[in-house]
């Protein structure tokens, strides 16, 4: 009996060949590519189960062999006991649980059952029914797919010789499969960021959905139905108005033209360089493009069109157009509001007002400046600073007696003196030279200034001319010369006397 189980077709046309062609056995077995005895063979029980050429209209191929082989469908040898597959399904989600275990259970229950070898061939083949792939059409310009190649690019530091491993940012659009691929210096966010951002001007326009993987710079807790995207991703999604839709995790089918695209990048653009020496991402970056340009314009056999071609016809006017200005790279951190309203970013501290004190906010910082958020609301903004150590303090941040001290010089004391009178100021401006540091002389000018809340100012004015010209200069020379001025007016101004007051000699 013949191993070999041709096809519906392939006897049809040994049928004809034989009794409408005339052919020989021989000849059949040329034209069909199979050996002379399986043409005999099969011809042989044609005869012998009454079939001609033509075959009857509607005869399906099982009820052809059953035709062919009476035999193999009249043998009753008694079949094995198979396990309940999808139990072994269930039971292999388990921790602990294997295929060896199941098999192990499988023989203690059926002692004539399968040996371990079929048995996992027989469990493969039924679990490869149970997930079909679905193929889905993909509208042009609509969705970009985003991952880091598996190859990366040796990069000699020409300095100290020391080598390191730069990833390969990919991106692609599933429509036509066009491919963009760069050098990067690692998979921080700022350079996962940047890259969508070259992406976009290289494609010249945007999709409405980005996919990437579940990598921690992008996604930072991944889940099917909510997944929790890092804020700055966030904020360059919302930036380029797009929807970041990450695939689930370990499951390459989500993303299956970015998978294709990162294995072209591997083999037609990463593969050819293996024995360069690069010194530099950008000096990779360059060798990398006429490789990526070849192969976008590949005339792909099976759709007889380039990459270039299908992106131009299908993804290129679907796109949106790109923003005046790329999107600025800014890192977000959450913090703390310390007891001094300063919170700290890569070491230098910045201000915020002191009623936060102890409450959360939210900094981003951009390349120039930093922005502080509470509750979504902006509440500070400072220029960015990179000097460790140091403050940047906005004096509006701080209570009102701290600013006090903050303000307090010989401008403002000046300023001060100037409401009261020329002399006043004099006498501070004196006060501020007589010691080796202005610095030394700020209470003693506070207190002339406290003077002057309890005096009239013409009397302040007289007492600062007087100790002047006499080269007095203290609070306590000045406190004493208006008291003995304010007594001496009131000696020279008596109270007048008139009806209602009592004289002297009213308590005698």
């Amino acid at each position: 009996m013949t191993k070999v189980r041709l096809t519906l077709r392939k006897i049809r046309e040994i049928l004809r060949l034989k009794e409408e062609a005339g052919l020989t056995n021989r000849a059949i077995a040329r034209v069909c590519k199979i050996s002379n005895s399986t043409v005999g063979e099969y011809l042989h029980r044609a005869q012998a189960a009454g079939l001609h050429w033509p075959l009857p209209e509607g005869l399906s191929e099982d009820e052809l062999y059953q035709k062919l082989f009476p035999e193999s469908s009249n043998e009753s040898a008694p079949e094995r006991p198979l396990p309940d597959w999808e139990t072994v399904r269930k039971e292999l989600k388990k921790k602990g649980v294997t295929l060896k275990l199941l098999w192990i259970e499988y023989r203690g229950q059926h002692s004539d059952g399968y040996s371990y070898t079929q048995f996992c061939e027989y469990y493969r083949n039924w679990a490869k029914t149970q997930s079909p792939t679905g193929r889905f059409l993909h509208n042009g310009g609509e969705e970009m797919e985003v991952d880091y190649a598996g190859l990366t690019v040796t990069i000699i530091s020409p300095e100290s010789g020391e080598t390191r491993q730069a990833p390969v940012f990919v991106a692609t659009f599933p429509a036509s499969d066009y491919v963009y691929a760069e050098v990067q210096p690692s998979q921080e966010l700022c350079h996962w960021i940047n890259g969508h951002v070259r992406a976009f001007s290289f494609f010249g326009g945007l999709p409405k959905i980005l996919r990437p993987d579940n990598l921690k710079t992008g996604v930072k807790s991944p889940n099917y139905y909510e997944p929790d995207l890092n804020p700055t991703y966030q904020e360059m999604a919302e930036y380029y108005q797009v929807a970041v839709l990450p695939a689930r995790v370990r499951r390459p089918r989500d993303k299956p033209n970015i998978e294709n695209g990162v294995q072209n990048v591997e083999r037609w653009v990463l593969a050819p360089l293996r024995h360069q020496t690069f010194f530099s991402e950008a000096e990779a970056g360059r060798a990398i493009k006429p490789l990526l340009d070849g192969l976008n314009n590949r005339t792909m056999v099976h759709l007889g069109k380039s990459r270039r071609q299908l992106f131009e016809e299908q993804d290129q006017p679907e796109l949106r157009p790109l923003p005046e200005k790329p999107y600025q790279f800014a890192t977000w951190k959450t913090a703390t509001v310390n007891i001094d309203y300063h919170v700290a970013f890569e070491k230098h501290f910045y201000s915020v007002p002191y009623t936060l004190i102890h409450q959360q906010v939210e900094i981003r910082a951009s390349e120039r400046m930093v922005e502080i958020f509470h509750k979504g609301q902006q509440v500070a903004i400072h220029p960015r600073s990179r000097v460790s150590g140091r403050f940047s303090t906005n004096p509006e941040h701080m209570p009102s007696n701290h600013r006090f001290v903050l303000e307090l010089n010989a401008d403002w004391l000046l300023r001060q003196a100037q409401a009261v009178g020329p002399q006043t100021t004099n006498y501070l401006t004196a006060l501020l030279h007589a010691r080796a540091f202005p610095e030394q002389a700020y209470r003693s000018c506070l207190g002339v200034l406290s003077l002057a809340r309890k005096y009239p100012y013409s009397l302040l004015e007289t007492a600062c001319l007087r100790l002047q010209e006499a080269h007095l200069l203290s609070y306590r020379d000045l406190k004493g010369e208006l008291e003995m001025l304010a007594n001496k007016s009131k000696s020279d101004n008596p109270p007048s006397v008139h009806e209602n007051i009592r004289g002297e000699t009213y308590y005698h």
